[in-house]
């Protein structure tokens, strides 16, 4: 008897994870057998919970914050995705119980964005893992230039060196650069129980894009802000959509049934 394909996440907090829905939403729709669920791992705990994935059954497990960076280490081996990355969003046991980290995070950035980035500057906000899939995403897309905001200035610099575009770092507090084609949320500022990212949205053009990896809640105060100056938005469904796609053929050796992406988001949002 062939035993069912089971994957999960891990975070912490990892409540309010909407990934479930999504893989569960795919399994229903293509008739297969298997299961993902969410396990809230404490940083303390990180290395004990990867070390017995091969021995839990799993088939690997997505991660969120805070644990894109710390789980490198633990792993085997990393594909080119997680290496151009710097970062691990998806973690893959093989058969042999080695673990794989991926990334599929850029893929869920570039996607959506990759029209409003090809040829333009894009500004990344942030210096975490999805920082760096933001950096990742603007160099597969073509970016002309690539603008770091961020509090920690030392490790957004190295992000940008990293991606080989020109660009800069820009201190956290002052004016946007002119010129930005699309502008990129990588921190869990506007997030449920966090402080809004307030930014002044006045020196981008109006055909500017404003993307935002938050997605709980779905309407963050960046995107009502850049709605208000009738700028084009881009929600955190979006970004969990796409690289949720590329988890789910990983864990589970099949395509995601893209086509009914609209009923998904249905769901997600009720």
């Amino acid at each position: 008897m062939i035993e069912p394909a089971v994957a999960g996440v891990i975070g912490w907090p990892i409540r309010h994870s909407k990934s479930p829905v999504i893989h569960r939403f795919w399994l229903g729709k293509l008739g297969l057998d298997g299961d993902y669920s969410r396990f809230p791992v404490a940083p303390d705990r990180l290395g004990a919970f990867v070390t017995a994935l091969p021995a839990m059954g799993l088939r690997g497990v997505n991660v969120t914050v805070p644990h894109k960076l710390d789980c490198m280490p633990m792993l085997a081996e990393l594909a080119p995705s997680a290496r151009s990355v710097g970062a691990v969003n998806t973690i893959l046991v093989g058969e042999d119980g080695r673990l794989t980290g991926h990334n599929t995070d850029v893929l869920g950035v570039a996607g959506p964005a990759g029209p409003a980035v090809a040829g333009r500057c894009m500004l990344v906000v942030g210096s975490g893992g999805a920082a760096r899939a933001g950096a990742a995403a603007a160099r597969r897309c073509d970016a002309a230039a690539l603008f770091m905001l961020a509090r920690n200035q030392a490790e957004a610099g190295a992000i940008l060196a990293e991606s080989g575009l020109p660009g800069g770092v820009v201190p956290w507090g002052e004016a946007l650069p002119p010129g930005i084609g699309l502008l990129f949320n990588a921190t869990q500022l506007g997030m449920t129980g966090q402080p809004p990212l307030n930014l002044d949205l006045a020196p981008l053009p109006e055909d500017a894009v404003v993307f935002d990896a938050v997605y709980a809640p779905l309407e963050t105060p960046l995107l009502a802000a850049a709605r208000a100056r009738g700028l084009a938005t881009i929600d955190g469904l979006a970004m969990l959509i796409g690289q949720a796609a590329e988890a789910f053929r990983l864990f589970f050796g099949a395509d995601a049934p893209r086509q009914y992406d609209d009923e998904l988001r249905s769901l997600l949002t009720r």
